[in-house]
């Protein structure tokens, strides 16, 4: 649609452009043609006087091709002032320049050149015209197609993300439904039906946190004192369910680290990284995690993320693997979190040994 405006106005205005410059040039090719028939028709006139003048015999002078000339006898017909116009496609001069010398009252002075340059000079000027817009449209083809594409990029992005966020909301809404209709069935509220609900019911929560931080623009600046390793211990409790359930194992070695930091902040931060570590890790398997001088180290043994994919982690929407679930938003949000608290951040990962994620606190 816009592509479409900006070659139709673009159009408009080489029309305008080309019926300017036309214009320019008819008046500067009339003038032309005027005043040289004028001259000729000065000097038929000169050499009239002199050959009278004179007694001498008239040599009228021969004119360019395309030019004719025609003199007029005297007469008692009304004398006319010099006259210029069109005429049955001919550019036509009277001009009583002989002054009934030799008894000659006007010289008509014709040409077909102004019509033939003005036809070839609307030639010239569509074709310029032409070829000018045809340059114009494709130039802007191209910008249109170079700028477009991070857009394309970007929604084709969004359209991968709700398709996505659909699917991971699915899952637990989907758990959720079914655990309340067995329990509903079964009139018993056992264990087993309370885990499924409450994984279900964390997992739901750790999007939104998500997408809150994301896009509700909350005021993440509400910095105090907090210690880094009961915020740890917290966000390892609440997936310690999830952990079981896929048979992960987390092993810890945490001192107390204190930091000024928005605490869900921290929250998020840990969070992220954990779920990322549990979603990607297979079954059986251990998750490290060590909070030691302030510098946070969290290792997995799952899937690996390799070399060419490291460097695009971070960015939003953009996913290691597609063997797991997941939106593309979790280590996206670590990265926005380590930069407005600077803390420095480090990915290290090989392919079916894991991978471990350094932050320096």
């Amino acid at each position: 649609m816009f592509l479409s405006l900006y070659i139709g106005s673009s159009f408009l205005f080489v029309m305008l452009l080309g019926f300017w410059y036309y214009k320019a040039q008819k008046n500067e090719l009339n003038n032309t043609i005027y005043y040289k028939m004028q001259h000729y028709a000065d000097e038929i006139g000169g050499r009239i006087i002199n050959a009278e003048m004179k007694h001498q015999t008239l040599r009228l002078p021969k004119l360019k091709q395309g030019y004719d000339y025609t003199l007029i006898p005297a007469s008692k017909h009304k004398v006319f002032k010099r006259l210029y116009f069109d005429k049955d496609g001919y550019k036509t001069l009277i001009s009583p320049s002989p002054q009934d010398h030799l008894n000659i009252q006007y010289v008509i002075i014709k040409t077909i050149n102004y019509n033939k340059k003005i036809k070839q000079l609307q030639k010239e000027i569509t074709l310029i015209t032409l070829l000018f817009f045809l340059a114009i449209a494709f130039v802007s083809w191209i910008l249109a197609r170079l700028f477009m594409r991070p857009i394309h990029q970007k929604v084709n992005q969004i359209e991968q993300f709700i398709q996505d966020i659909s699917h991971e909301l699915n899952t637990p809404i989907t758990a959720l439904e079914m655990s309340s209709k067995h329990a509903l069935q079964k009139k018993i509220y056992d264990e087993k039906i309370l885990t499924n609900i409450s994984i279900s019911t964390k997992q739901l929560y750790v999007i939104y946190k998500s997408l809150a931080y994301l896009n509700f623009n909350i005021n993440h600046n509400l910095k105090r004192m907090i210690n880094l390793k009961i915020i740890i211990q917290d966000v390892i409790k609440f997936y310690e369910q999830l952990c079981h359930a896929k048979s992960i194992e987390i092993v810890t070695q945490l001192q107390d680290c204190n930091k000024l930091m928005d605490e869900d902040k921290a929250r998020l931060l840990v969070s992220n990284l954990l779920s990322n570590a549990i979603k990607y890790s297979t079954p059986n398997h251990h998750i490290y995690i060590k909070l030691n001088d302030c510098v946070f180290i969290i290792k997995d043994e799952g899937i690996g993320i390799s070399k060419d994919k490291i460097k695009k982690i971070f960015e939003l929407y953009e996913r290691a693997t597609e063997l797991a679930g997941g939106f593309g938003v979790g280590l996206n949000i670590v990265k926005k979190i380590c930069d407005e608290e600077n803390i420095k951040i480090d990915v290290s990962s090989k392919i079916k040994e894991g991978t471990t994620f350094t932050l320096e606190l």
